[in-house]
């Protein structure tokens, strides 16, 4: 028998999670503080609870895909939250992007008030991928909380890696964020260029992709900077906060990261420039020559 799944947080990877668990025969519980998107998700076969406390009692899985580390607490210590109803025959399981010391502070508070385990799982892939189940889900909690989330995992992601301990999936995240937002500004950079350069911009997939320069984002991402699709799968807002978070993640290690500093300061420019609502690919637009940005 499939366990009963709860969902807080129903943006745009809630909707895509939930209607693919919805899709899958699961019974899906949804809580969003938004009362239109509780109603988009009960389009797809959700059942709205009345708290993050009354989707718990009625949950075996509670699943959170929330905005920001802030959010987390909230819905999980806040009134009427996850913890007031949570116990040691339930697990938590976080795809939120959240600071790394936070998040094994919360798992441990949670476990001692309640015996309810925690995964960190955040994810690769976006709403599509979330919808059709080919996530990249990259994980850190106990061995006992894997096994009981894993196979409903196994419905979400193509590839769900246990990384270790509460906290392995954040820093794996954080390593994400730094390959792939990067690449948001060196991808918008070459489409520049190629544009400039009197070339057919279009044509730089098919010339790239057999050498080292192929990658998933050069013909999934190029293709929509190209005819500037900026429709959100993200948002650049939500890449500022990420890069914000990489920088402090690798400050508290003493490691460098002067490429991902560069790229904060090209987003902190375009979400002050009105845009940060727009998909983090709009970065496009402060190389464009032809937009006013």
């Amino acid at each position: 028998m499939k366990p009963t799944i709860g969902f807080i947080g129903l943006g745009l990877m809630g909707q895509a999670f939930t209607q693919r668990l919805c899709s899958l025969d699961y019974t899906v519980v949804g809580y969003d503080l938004v009362a239109e998107k509780l109603a988009a998700a009960a389009e797809h076969g959700v059942v709205p609870a009345a708290t993050p406390a009354d989707l718990t009692a009625r949950a075996d899985l509670v699943l959170l895909c929330v905005t920001s580390t802030d959010a987390v607490q909230q819905v999980v210590f806040g009134t009427n939250g996850v913890a007031e109803a949570g116990s040691s025959e339930k697990l938590l399981v976080d795809h939120s992007t959240s600071i790394v010391q936070a998040t094994q502070d919360m798992a441990l508070a949670l476990k001692d008030r309640t015996g309810m385990g925690w995964i960190d799982a955040p994810v690769s892939g976006g709403p599509p991928a979330a919808l059709t189940g080919s996530l990249a889900i990259m994980a850190g909690g106990a061995e006992p909380d894997i096994a009981q989330a894993l196979p409903v995992m196994a419905d979400l992601a193509a590839q769900f890696t246990h990384m270790g301990a509460v906290g392995a999936g954040q820093v794996t995240k954080m390593i994400n964020q730094v390959l792939v937002l990067n690449n948001y500004a060196v991808l918008a950079k070459a489409l520049a260029l190629a544009e400039a350069g009197g070339i057919d911009a279009a044509k730089i997939p098919e010339a790239l992709g057999a050498g080292h320069a192929g990658s998933s984002m050069l013909t999934a991402i190029y293709p929509r900077m190209l005819a500037r699709d900026f429709a959100p799968a993200g948002f650049a807002r939500q890449v500022l906060k990420d890069l914000d978070m990489v920088h402090d993640l690798a400050k508290s290690l003493a490691v460098p990261t002067p490429m991902s500093s560069q790229t904060a300061s090209l987003y902190r420019i375009l979400n002050s420039k009105g845009h940060g609502e727009l998909d983090g690919i709009a970065v496009l637009k402060l190389f464009d020559k032809n937009d006013s940005i």
